[in-house]
């Protein structure tokens, strides 16, 4: 294990500490969710916009505030699906890890000492049985899973991996967060700032 692997390993300790404290993570798409979260108790942030003229700003801004921060190398305007984005990030920004759906960059950041978050879009069951297979191959520290108002799917979840998983998308209220870590989901992370409240 490599220096850089060895400090993403000891990141993903502590993200995963942190969401047994406060398991509730704010997704932000945009500059007005920034602002919101950054005047919220949420200690970890999912950054879900931006560009090559702004990441850095965006993430030193969260990271002032005293987050964690992970971005979503996937929907950043200006870079393409290459490593070196996020190579780049590590780099140039003080992101504490990313967030990406494809394998190559979940490792990619692993090998630059970040945090790797792997998203997989659970829309049917071959993409569900595709998820173990493509867990080993990339490694991530956690995944995130989408929809994540499926209860049901992340108990399936918990018996087909040991890598921790993050419930997204469609998380609504405290009922669906409860029935996600209920589940054994170890965070949610939701855009709805009434979910922040909670």
């Amino acid at each position: 294990m490599t220096t850089a692997e060895r400090d993403a390993t000891s990141a993903a300790d502590a993200l995963l500490d942190a969401l047994r404290d406060d398991p509730v993570i704010a997704s932000v798409k945009d500059r007005t969710g920034l602002d919101d979260v950054l005047a919220s108790d949420r200690g970890v942030v999912f950054v879900l916009f931006g560009s090559v003229l702004d990441v850095a700003e965006v993430v030193q801004r969260a990271k002032d505030a005293g987050k964690t921060v992970l971005v979503d190398v996937d929907l950043l305007d200006g870079f393409s699906s290459r490593e070196v984005v996020v190579t780049w990030l590590a780099a140039n920004t003080r992101a504490d890890g990313v967030l990406s759906a494809k394998s190559n960059l979940v490792r990619a950041a692993r090998r630059a000492g970040l945090v790797a978050v792997q998203r997989f879009f659970l829309v049917d069951s071959f993409s569900y049985h595709q998820l173990p297979r493509v867990v080993e191959q990339a490694r991530p520290d956690a995944i995130e899973i989408l929809p994540g108002c499926m209860p049901r799917v992340i108990t399936w979840l918990r018996a087909d991996t040991d890598v921790p998983i993050i419930a997204g998308g469609l998380v609504c209220d405290k009922a669906d967060v409860m029935a996600a870590l209920g589940a054994g989901a170890v965070a949610v992370a939701s855009s709805n700032r009434d979910v922040w409240d909670m």
